[in-house]
C-alpha cells in the first residue's frame, strides 16, 4: 500500500507506544509523527501551535491529519484557531475532555469544540470507549461534518485493546488519500 499524501501522525496524551498502531503506521510509511513538548501535562495552545508549525512545513492540500484521543481535540482547536484548508483528517477514538472519566493534568482543552472543520474528515469511534460515550462521540463527528464509522467494541482503539497493525484502519486512511 502505498500513499500520495503527507501523512501526520498526532497521538494523544502520554503519546503512542511502540505498539500502538500509530507507532506502527510511522515506521511501516514513513510517516511524519508531530512531537508534543509535553505528552503528560499538555497545555492545548501549545499543542496545536506545534501543530500549525508542521502544517506550514508542506503543502496544506496534501496533508492529512491522523489523530488519536486527545489529539482529534487538538486538531479541533487546531481547525478553529488557523482554519488552514488541508485534504483530510482521520480522527481516532476522540476523547471526551469533558468526561469525569478523562485523566486530569491537562489544559485548555475543553471545552470540545463543536464547529465543522474546513476539511473532510473521517471519525473512527468504538462502542465501548472508556473516555467517550457513543452519544458524545456522535455529537463531535455531526458538529465536525465528519464522517462516523463505528468500528463496535473496540476498547480505546489502542495498544491496549489489541489494535497493532490495524490494517482495516489503514483502508479508512486510504479513502481520504485518494
Amino acid at each position: 500500500m502505498t500513499f500520495q499524501s503527507t501523512i501526520l501522525i498526532l497521538p494523544g496524551l502520554g503519546n503512542s507506544g511502540p505498539q500502538h498502531w500509530q507507532s506502527i503506521w510511522e515506521k511501516q510509511f514513513n510517516f511524519i509523527r508531530v512531537e508534543q513538548a509535553d505528552w503528560e501535562t499538555p497545555i492545548c495552545a501549545d499543542w496545536i501551535e506545534t501543530v500549525n508549525k508542521e502544517v506550514s512545513k508542506h503543502n496544506p492540500a496534501d496533508v492529512i491529519l491522523v489523530g488519536h484521543s486527545l489529539a482529534c481535540t487538538t486538531i479541533a482547536y487546531w481547525a478553529q484557531k488557523f482554519n488552514i484548508k488541508i485534504k483530510g483528517a482521520l480522527l481516532v477514538a476522540p476523547s471526551d475532555t469533558e468526561a469525569d472519566t478523562y485523566p486530569a493534568g491537562t489544559t485548555g482543552f475543553k471545552p470540545v469544540p463543536l464547529i465543522k472543520l474546513p476539511f473532510r474528515s473521517i471519525t473512527v469511534a468504538s462502542t465501548n470507549d472508556y473516555y467517550v460515550t457513543e452519544s458524545r462521540t456522535k455529537l463531535f463527528a455531526d458538529s465536525w461534518g465528519s464522517e462516523l464509522i463505528s468500528i463496535g467494541d473496540a476498547g480505546h482503539i489502542n495498544a491496549a485493546s489489541g489494535f497493532g497493525n490495524w490494517d482495516a484502519g489503514l483502508q479508512i486512511l486510504k479513502q481520504l488519500d485518494q
